[in-house]
């Protein structure tokens, strides 16, 4: 590797990288004001974030791995391809990833691996993958399904989507309102009374738990999100979303195991998972 996106941190020694992007929507800190911001650039046909060509093209890269899934979360498809097509007498693989489900990234790692002649050892860990989730399967097989609301973007309140309905299915509860393979919808405090969830997770995309705590005012304020059963019984958890729950990488498998754990109390995870998530009662 010789380069990274301003978003990537891991592994940690990834930091000493020179980052090639960066966000346009400076000095917004809360989820709202985040959210206000990048509405504004989307509406006005503006790019959320931007390529640092030159030091891209310095850097001579024969692969280039971005997304095209999501234009708010990660530089677009559209601006590598015009920071790329500033190089002259150099050719790029450019390799986009967009995966909507838990088979999506599999086979993403595969496409990878492929991409940068390590074909052999993307089949290995996407096996090793596969048969840990499995194993989170069995573990939870025959215990009561929870039904899970999860909280992926605090102010306005957003769902999850994607691959975590299907992770959170693995991790043995029923995901109230995200459904697999399909984008992270947005709710209403109503609808999160009506479904009135059995737990509650809270794990906002690029927030880690410092983060989340720290805009948790935001919900506890409410008295309709006072009221809710989850919230009163203190089975509400704040997850790391930044580490875990937002990126369609390796680690997703944690994120499994860190469900199981929240749901369950599965030992084999908790340990583990314990490290990643907070209850709701500790922040009262």
């Amino acid at each position: 590797m010789v380069g990274r996106s301003h978003e990537c941190d891991f592994p940690h020694n990834i930091l000493a990288l020179p980052h090639l992007t960066a966000a346009k929507f400076h000095g917004a800190k809360t989820s709202l004001a985040i959210d206000k911001a990048v509405k504004a650039l989307v509406e006005n046909g503006l790019a959320v974030y931007e390529v640092d060509a030159d030091q891209l093209e310095a850097l001579k890269p024969d692969v280039i791995v971005t997304q095209d899934q999501c234009e708010v979360c990660a530089v677009s498809l559209a601006d590598v391809e015009a920071a790329v097509c500033q190089w002259t007498g150099r050719a790029a693989k450019v390799l986009s990833l967009r995966p909507h489900t838990l088979a999506d990234v599999l086979a993403d790692i595969d496409r990878v691996g492929a991409a940068i002649g390590r074909a052999s050892e993307a089949a290995a860990l996407v096996s090793h993958m596969q048969t840990r989730l499995d194993g989170i399967a069995q573990a939870v097989a025959n215990r009561p399904r929870p039904r899970v609301a999860f909280i992926e973007w605090i102010e306005p309140l957003m769902s999850c989507g994607h691959w975590v309905p299907e992770l959170t299915e693995i991790a043995g509860g029923i995901s109230c309102f995200g459904k697999p393979g399909e984008t992270s919808p947005w709710i209403s405090h109503a609808e999160l009374t009506a479904a009135d969830p059995d737990i509650i997770v809270i794990a906002p995309c690029g927030y880690d738990i410092a983060a989340s705590v720290a805009e948790y005012g935001t919900l506890s304020k409410r008295p309709d999100w006072q009221a809710l059963r989850a919230v009163r019984e203190a089975r509400v958890f704040i997850a790391d979303g930044n580490a875990f729950f937002n990126r369609p990488g390796p680690r997703i498998v944690e994120t499994a195991e860190i469900l199981a754990s929240i749901l369950h109390s599965v030992p084999a995870y908790a340990a583990h998972a314990g490290t990643n998530y907070i209850s709701a009662g500790a922040l009262a």
